[in-house]
């Protein structure tokens, strides 16, 4: 074939409901030179079996089995048995459009770029599907990507619906035993790149189960996510002071979102009033900011507020929003 190899890399644990869909959805790629690299990462029920039987009909997809040691173990592991020249990764709960990595693939290779990005769709348990656009396609710089990053401007930190040139990973991997994980990495690798390529067009289906690790019942390393993007937020702001402003509102906007995490929790309370109190301290610059998003500006007045009137709210927007 003339196009280059590119590796689909899928972690894989306890997945059994939702793999069949998500290894049809790769296997059936209109670009055709893939290897798909399935990490059963300790799997116990019959998620290795399924695996198999794709192994089996299909000589593009390879099984490495692992002791179980989380995504980002699982997603390095992946990438160090890869052979392509890009990368891209796919959960193996969620499935993407038939023109996935060829879609990704025209917007780096017309760009020349290292990196693109695609939309996708959140899919519900309960048949809803909410639409993430982006208008028009753009090769944007590095700092202009994590500006729109910074402000949840149609570009996010998740490590899907990307394809990465292979060299990227050379110096970058996902942080071992961390939620969040691609908050850690994601705008590393848009640092790394010069420019990226981004399109307009939604081809990844990321399927939102309340029971999967994210979005189960807060537990305390749910505050990886404000100490990851802490870090992201000093990094950046150490190679591009002019992001301060963006910074400061990714910082707050990640609180308010372990501050959703923690919503019907009753320990924790000095958490909780701890991250509120943090919020209102920052809350104003953040209003203040032309760039930041309406939800935001929403959620810090409900807060300022007071805690209970924005707690309300919140379980009204997961009700009528989200069916949950």
């Amino acid at each position: 074939m003339n196009t280059p190899l590119v590796s689909v890399v899928i972690p894989v644990f306890n997945v059994e409901e939702y793999l069949k869909k998500c290894l049809k959805s790769v296997e059936n790629q209109t670009y055709e030179n893939i290897e798909v690299v399935m990490v059963n990462d300790g799997s116990t029920d019959s998620s290795r079996s399924i695996c198999k039987e794709f192994v089996n009909e299909d000589s593009r997809f390879k099984l490495f089995d692992k002791i179980n040691g989380g995504l980002s173990d699982a997603r390095n592991f992946g990438v160090s048995k890869s052979s392509g020249d890009f990368v891209t990764f796919v959960d193996s709960d969620d499935f993407i459009d038939n023109d996935y990595v060829e879609y990704l693939y025209d917007l780096l290779s017309k760009n020349n770029v290292k990196m693109s990005i695609c939309q996708h769709r959140t899919v519900f348990t309960n048949g809803k599907v909410e639409h993430h656009f982006y208008h028009g396609n753009e090769k944007l710089s590095s700092v202009k990507t994590l500006e729109r990053l910074l402000y949840s401007d149609e570009v996010d930190t998740s490590a899907w619906a990307k394809l990465y040139s292979k060299d990227l990973f050379w110096n970058i991997e996902f942080p071992v035993g961390k939620l969040f994980e691609d908050i850690s990495t994601t705008y590393k690798f848009i640092m790394a790149s010069e420019y990226v390529s981004i399109g307009s067009d939604e081809k990844y289906n990321y399927v939102y189960r309340s029971k999967s690790i994210v979005n189960r019942k807060f537990s305390l390393n749910k505050m990886d996510l404000i100490s990851m993007t802490d870090q992201m937020g000093k990094d950046v702001s150490k190679k591009f002071p002019l992001l301060e402003r963006a910074v400061l509102r990714r910082r707050v906007y990640a609180k308010i979102s372990t501050l959703n995490q923690m919503q019907g929790v009753k320990e924790h309370r000095d958490i909780k009033n701890k991250l509120v109190k943090q919020i209102r301290l920052n809350g104003f610059k953040v209003l203040g900011d032309s760039k930041t998003p309406t939800r935001d500006k929403v959620a810090l007045i409900l807060i300022y507020l007071g805690y209970p009137v924005y707690s309300c709210f919140w379980k009204y927007y997961l009700k009528v929003k989200k069916g949950i």
